[in-house]
């Protein structure tokens, strides 16, 4: 165990000092910048190298950050920028709504809430900020699911049981499949009590600047306060909400 996290080290050493320098640096350099013998830094530029965090110019036998390093960061900026652009659109949708906001991120077949405005104010905000529910069955996890290719769908539900958690649960991949289609068609997404009987929540995709689907937007709440005749009304505030939110994060795909 200690030499797995004496490893982690060097590599972070090594990371840290190709982020500080300019240019490329070869193998010489960087050994002697944080001590370690060559053989050791070729393996481990070996390894990063392969898994795209460092870039190698073949030529000259040099190494600067690579671009999986730049993705990481740019990932998690965007988290960071999706919240804070988010929040008063969806403050705005609570108090219009009356129903429970959610803004949730996909990953594999769950979702991930990062942000929840509820109806009852004496509710912790954040008590439900980071919870996992299953993708299939929430109106956030459709849309998202929904925007992946036929591979990367395959790959995200890999490990997905279909549990069928009410009557409503859709429980086999074949339908699921069909299903998403039907989202992606209209842009929105619904489950209609197959999470939780007699619950109801409404969702649309967001956008980010290259058109790529990164988070959902829903609102939810009892039968009592969803029922039939209200489902068109938060389908276009979602809808609307869902679109400040990827103008402000630089989309402008839409379409009047």
């Amino acid at each position: 165990m200690a030499e797995q996290v004496q490893v982690v080290d060097r590599i972070l050493d090594i990371l840290e000092y190709l982020s500080l320098t300019q240019g490329e640096r070869g193998p010489t350099d960087i050994s002697e910048a944080v001590g370690l013998s060559k053989s050791t830094v070729h393996r481990l530029l070996s390894t990063m190298h392969q898994r795209g965090y460092v870039d190698k110019n073949e030529a000259e036998g040099t190494y600067r950050i690579g671009i999986k390093l730049v993705e990481l960061t740019s990932n998690y900026i965007n988290n960071l920028e999706l919240q804070t652009e988010a929040r008063p659109i969806l403050n705005e949708l609570h108090d219009k709504l009356g129903l429970i906001v959610h803004l949730g991120i996909l990953d594999r077949h769950e979702v991930v809430y990062v942000e929840k405005m509820d109806i009852a104010p004496n509710l912790r905000r954040y008590a439900q900020i980071g919870l996992r529910v299953p993708a299939q069955c929430s109106s956030l996890g459709k849309c998202l699911l929904a925007s992946l290719s036929g591979e990367e769908l395959t790959l995200a539900m890999a490990d997905c049981s279909f549990e069928s958690y009410t009557d409503n649960t859709i429980a086999d991949m074949a339908r699921f499949r069909e299903h998403l289609r039907e989202v992606r068609q209209q842009g929105w997404a619904i489950d209609n009590g197959e999470y939780l009987v007699g619950h109801r929540c409404i969702g649309a995709p967001v956008f980010d600047y290259r058109g790529e689907t990164i988070a959902a937007v829903s609102a939810s709440g009892p039968l009592s306060l969803l029922p039939d005749d209200r489902i068109p009304e938060v389908v276009l505030q979602v809808k609307q909400a869902a679109t400040q939110i990827s103008r402000q994060l630089c989309y402008f795909g839409f379409r009047d």
